[in-house]
């Protein structure tokens, strides 16, 4: 009897894996489509108000299908959601679009994954928790990594490097106060509302930027720029949103996590087929130590695992 029951366990395990992969390299893909945009002269105000633009619609949706039935939101609620929406979504990405000016796709991407690290050195900080041995090497290891392949651009890039990496690292940071803020807002509001109000307060500030720092005509823009804005908006941001948590919901935080490690080699491997960025010993080391740290943070001491 046991036998039977285990073979369809594993078996709808695939969906969530194959839910986990794509969602990975969906959020992958923004790096190089803000990339091939940025070669039509766009700048990041205006491509990031494209994506939001086109991207609002749906959030509002997933909002409202997500709040259907449940308690009216509160003004506590409705504060929580805001700063989570600045924080997560709107400077976040902001930072992110405005560093791809300056650096490669795959070394964005590398410090991008630094935010699991952040979000442990936030709690030691903030909330006095104790970073273990384990832990520790882990952070040696991820930063190690990116320093590798920052070291590497440059020598080759300079300054430029350097601008690019800080923007994406105040990036990482942004979203790593995010996700150390938004534990008990999620249990309060659910992933899906939250993740639709956040996006759309977001969405909101994003246009609200636009409007005050770029004339109106500067929404004028080569028309490859609106069609990758709107692979962006929804290949690259609503639909990776969806598919991570049908994923968690079938597999779980951990295991979509882990899985969602191919994003960063994912990255690598469209910046060199498409955008024709290197591929070396140095990104190969830097993206080999980074994923190990991210892996070490994420994985559980044997002791709680039994």
């Amino acid at each position: 009897m046991p036998e039977p029951s285990r073979a369809p366990s594993s078996r709808s395990r695939w969906p969530g894996l194959l839910l986990a992969v794509l969602g990975a390299i969906g959020f992958s893909g923004k790096a190089i489509i803000v990339k091939l945009a940025y070669r039509h002269g766009v700048d990041a105000v205006t491509l990031l108000m494209w994506r939001m633009l086109l991207a609002l619609p749906f959030f509002l949706a997933m909002a409202w299908w997500a709040g259907r039935g449940q308690p009216a939101l509160t003004r506590r609620d409705w504060r929580d959601i805001a700063v989570l929406g600045f924080t997560g979504y709107y400077l976040a990405s902001y930072l992110d679009f405005a560093g791809l000016a300056y650096i490669s796709a795959s070394l964005e991407r590398l410090i991008l994954y630094l935010n699991p690290t952040l979000v442990l050195l936030i709690s030691a900080v903030c909330f006095h928790h104790r970073i273990e041995r384990r832990q520790a090497l882990a952070l040696a290891l991820s930063y190690g990594g990116v320093v590798a392949v920052f070291g590497h651009e440059l020598h080759f890039e300079g300054m430029s490097t350097a601008i690019g990496a800080a923007l994406v690292f105040g990036s990482a940071i942004s979203y790593a106060i995010y996700l150390a803020l938004s534990g008990r807002v999620v249990q309060r509001l659910g992933p899906l509302r939250l993740t639709g109000l956040a996006s759309s307060v977001a969405c909101m500030l994003c246009l609200g930027q636009f409007v005050l720092l770029r004339p109106l005509s500067a929404a004028v823009v080569p028309a490859p720029v609106v069609w990758l804005s709107v692979v962006n908006a929804t290949a690259c941001t609503v639909a990776p949103v969806l598919m991570v948590m049908l994923a968690i919901s079938r597999i779980g935080a951990p295991l979509s996590s882990q899985v969602g490690m191919v994003g960063p080699m994912s990255t690598i491997l469209m910046g060199y087929a498409i955008l024709g960025e290197p591929m070396n010993a140095w990104i190969a080391v830097g993206t080999g130590l980074v994923l190990a740290g991210v892996f070490l943070v994420g994985a559980r001491p044997r002791a709680a695992a039994r």
